[in-house]
């Protein structure tokens, strides 16, 4: 008979299995679930890539994630000790994950970047992850964090905030839906669904749904 595998929680997997407990147990989760129209995103990829440029549908959506978050800057922060702080810069955390667990680093500064740089940051942060060697402001400084789900076939799900942070968005995968157009035509639309969770405590539902719908428009704008 063959013996189970046997895996202690210590090192990264002991650090992450308590900060999840911490913020399920601290944080008074509520999470909004949307979709946006990705017609224009994919577009914009396709015509990136036709031009040789290695920047990729995540890129464009962290592009469009900080551009929208410098409009509702009251998800763009820390609840700690009592005390909400709001960031004037956004300090984007990316969700990263490794063999032995999951890192969500950031990238310090998104909202002044072009988008060339902001992909070349991302690019960055993901190869020094792979070989240990993220600062620790880097890997504690994120104002926001973003999880892509989006390469697996996963639409909609609930991420847990990072915490201290007062919210996370989770991007899953971008799929042709059937939809009812403008005109009341039946058609098919690559859609990408959208999941936010907050901290109840320090943000309400409307600002929240603010922001979501205002991402959408972002993308679908592109």
């Amino acid at each position: 008979m063959m013996e189970p595998t046997r895996i202690p929680l210590k090192g990264l997997r002991g650090m992450i299995a308590a900060r999840m407990a911490e913020s399920v147990n601290t944080t008074a989760r509520a999470t909004l679930y949307s979709e946006a129209d990705a017609s224009a995103l994919v577009a914009r990829r396709a015509a990136i890539k036709a031009k040789g440029s290695s920047i990729s549908l995540e890129d464009l959506l962290l592009m469009c994630v900080t551009q929208t978050l410098t409009q509702h800057m009251a998800l763009n922060g820390t609840l700690s000790d009592q005390v909400i702080t709001l960031r004037p810069s956004v300090d984007l955390g990316i969700a990263i994950a490794l063999p032995n667990g999951l890192v969500a680093p950031a990238i310090m500064g998104a909202q002044a970047l072009s988008l060339e740089d902001l992909s070349a940051a991302r690019r960055d942060l993901v190869a020094r992850a792979k070989t240990n060697k993220l600062t620790v402001a880097e890997m504690t400084g994120a104002s926001f964090t973003v999880s892509n789900l989006g390469h697996y076939r996963i639409d909609h799900f609930t991420p847990l905030i990072n915490i201290p942070q007062l919210a996370i968005l989770g991007l899953g995968r971008i799929v042709n839906r059937p939809v009812v157009r403008a005109d009341g035509a039946l058609g098919v639309t690559p859609m990408i669904a959208l999941s936010l969770s907050i901290d109840h405590r320090a943000i309400d539902g409307a600002p929240a749904a603010a922001f979501l719908t205002g991402l959408a428009r972002a993308i679908e704008g592109m």
